[in-house]
C-alpha cells in the first residue's frame, strides 16, 4: 500500500488492526533497505537518540511523576541513564560489532575461508513493561538500530504519560516506516502479534511471555523474552551485615519495589537475623526518613495504579492472616497508592506472598541454618531472574552460584549487573529466553550468517560416484580425524 497517499496514524487508544497492518507493511521495504545500512548510518541516528534524552529530560521526569510519582533522582539513575550509557556503548563498539568475523578453516575443509557476519533480523516488535517505562522501551531500542531493523514499539498502557512522550520522542527522531509507537492495550498487543515480524522483544510476566511466544511460534519469529519471577537473595552470618542490609533495602524499595530484578524475598542466617532486621531498619531510617513521614517523602514513589496496589494489600492481608509479623510496616490505610516499606518474619510457606512474584514494597525475611536449606528452596522454584548472595565465605558464595540458576547474579550487592555495558542481561528458562544490553543486545536483534569460500578445497573428493578412490578416501579422511 502506498503509504505517501494514505498517512500512518497511530495515536489512539487503541490502534486497530488495519492500521497496524499498514504499518507494518510500510516497514518491510524499509527494512530491506536498511540491511546496506553503514555503522556512520546507524551511528548518526544513535547520536540523535541520545542527543535528545538530554533535550527532553524534563519532559521525562514530568511523565514518570504524573504516572507513579516517581523521584527526580531515580529518573536520573534508572529511566535515563541506562538508555544513554547503552546509546554510549554502542556508538563506541559498532563498527568493531558490524566487522565480519573470520574463522580458521577446519581441518577438513582446508582450501576454504569463513566468517561470520551479522544482518539485521528486519522489522522487530517491541513490547516494553510499565514499571519503568522509558528505560525499558528505548534500551531495546537502542540495540535494534544498531542492529539495522525497523521497529514497532508498543508500551505498557499502565503509563499513559510515558506513553505519550515515548510517541511524541520517537516521532521526532523517526519516520514511521521505521520506528513508531503504537498505543493501546489488550488488543492492540494481540493485533500486533498476528503479524509476522522477525523478531519479537518482549519485557513482562512470565504468564504473558508464554503468550507471546506462542504467537511467535505461529511465524517462527525469534523471540528475546526478559520475564520476571522471585528473585531471592541469601544473607550468610560471614556477611557485612550493615552493608547488606543497605544494599538490599535500596535494591528492594527503590521504584517501590515494582523491580523485575528487585530482591523477592530474602534468606537471612538465623544467627543474625535479628541484627538484619535492626540493620534494614536503621537503612530505612537513612534513605526516607522517619517512618510515619515516608508518605510525604519525595524520594519514594508509588504504586503504579489501583488494582496493582489492591494486589498488594491482599497479599499483605494473607500473610498477616497465617501468623507473619511486621517488624517494620503498617496494613495499608489509605488510598492514596502509598505503601510504605515492609519487613515480614515468621512467613508461612503456604502464604500467596511466598508464591506470587511480589513487585512490590514487601520483602519477606526467611532464616536457615544450613546453606543447603535456601539452596533447596530455590531450586524448587522455577529459575529466577536474579539472585543475590551476601558473604565474605568465598567457598559459601562459590556453593551457591554452581548449584543453583538463575539469568544473572551479584555477590555483595543487588541489581547492579542490570547496569554492565559488557555483561549478557535476561532470564532462563521461566525468568526469559535470549539475552540484551551491549554485544548482546546487538545480536539480540541480529542474525549471525555463515559465510565459506571456496579457493581450492578437497570438496569434489566427497561425491559421487563412489569408485574405489573416492570409498578409500572418505575411509582416511573419517580414521584422521577420529
Amino acid at each position: 500500500m502506498d503509504s505517501a497517499a494514505e498517512p500512518i496514524t497511530t495515536s489512539s487508544a487503541e490502534t486497530d488492526a488495519a492500521t497496524l497492518r499498514r504499518l507494518f507493511d510500510a516497514q518491510r521495504p524499509r527494512a530491506l533497505a536498511l540491511r546496506s545500512s553503514t555503522a556512520d548510518d546507524r551511528i548518526a541516528k544513535l547520536k540523535r537518540l541520545r542527543e535528545l534524552m538530554f533535550d527532553k529530560r524534563e519532559a521525562i521526569h514530568a511523565a514518570c511523576h504524573a504516572d507513579f510519582a516517581k523521584p527526580g533522582a531515580e529518573v536520573e539513575a534508572t529511566e535515563i541513564l541506562p538508555v544513554v550509557a547503552e546509546a554510549r556503548h554502542a556508538i563506541r563498539k559498532l563498527k568493531s560489532w558490524m566487522k565480519p568475523k573470520r574463522k580458521l578453516p577446519t581441518q577438513l575443509l582446508l582450501g576454504t575461508s569463513a566468517e561470520v557476519r551479522t544482518e539485521p533480523r528486519g522489522v522487530c516488535l517491541i513490547i516494553s513493561p510499565w514499571n519503568y517505562p522509558i528505560n525499558l522501551s528505548l534500551g531495546p531500542l537502542v540495540s535494534a538500530i544498531a542492529a539495522g531493523n525497523t521497529v514497532i514499539l508498543k508500551p505498557s498502557e499502565m503509563t499513559p504519560h510515558c506513553t505519550a512522550f515515548l510517541e511524541e520522542f520517537i516521532a521526532e527522531l523517526f519516520e514511521p516506516e521505521e520506528v513508531a509507537v503504537v498505543t493501546g492495550a489488550v488488543e492492540t498487543a494481540q493485533a500486533l502479534l498476528d503479524l509476522p515480524f522477525d523478531h519479537i522483544f518482549f519485557t513482562g510476566s512470565p504468564a504473558v511471555g508464554r503468550h507471546v511466544m506462542a504467537a511467535a511460534a505461529k511465524h517462527l519469529a525469534s523471540v528475546t523474552l526478559e520475564l520476571g519471577g522471585k528473585s531471592p537473595a541469601i544473607v550468610d552470618r560471614s556477611a557485612n551485615i550493615e552493608a547488606a542490609a543497605a544494599s538490599l533495602v535500596w535494591g528492594k524499595f527503590a521504584n517501590n519495589g515494582q523491580t523485575c530484578i528487585a530482591p523477592d524475598y530474602v534468606y537471612v542466617h538465623a544467627a543474625i537475623k535479628d541484627d538484619f532486621v535492626a540493620a534494614c531498619r536503621a537503612a530505612l531510617d537513612k534513605l526516607y526518613g522517619p517512618r510515619d513521614q515516608i508518605a510525604a517523602n519525595p524520594d519514594y514513589c508509588r504504586i503504579v495504579n489501583d488494582k496493582h496496589y489492591q494486589r498488594l494489600r491482599e497479599l499483605l492481608e494473607d500473610a498477616i492472616e497465617r501468623g507473619a509479623k511486621l517488624p517494620v510496616g503498617t496494613v495499608p490505610a489509605n488510598d492514596e497508592r502509598f505503601l510504605a516499606p515492609t519487613l515480614l518474619t515468621q512467613v508461612d510457606d503456604d502464604a500467596r506472598i511466598m508464591d506470587e512474584e511480589i513487585f512490590g514494597p514487601l520483602l519477606p525475611i526467611l532464616t536457615f541454618d544450613d546453606i543447603n536449606t535456601p539452596i533447596a528452596a530455590i531450586n524448587a522454584r522455577p529459575k529466577p531472574l536474579a539472585l543475590y548472595v551476601y558473604a565474605r565465605d568465598n567457598a559459601l558464595v562459590e556453593a551457591v552460584l554452581s548449584r543453583t540458576s538463575a539469568g544473572g547474579s551479584c555477590v555483595n550487592q543487588a541489581m547492579l549487573h542490570f547496569l554492565h555495558d559488557r555483561l549478557p542481561f535476561g532470564g532462563v528458562n521461566n525468568s526469559g529466553l535470549g539475552q540484551s544490553h551491549g554485544h548482546y543486545g546487538y545480536l539480540a536483534f541480529s542474525h549471525e550468517r555463515a559465510v565459506l569460500r571456496d579457493r581450492f578445497s578437497l570438496a569434489f573428493l566427497f561425491r559421487p560416484p563412489y569408485n574405489r578412490f573416492t570409498r578409500g578416501f572418505i575411509r582416511f579422511a573419517v580414521r584422521w580425524l577420529s
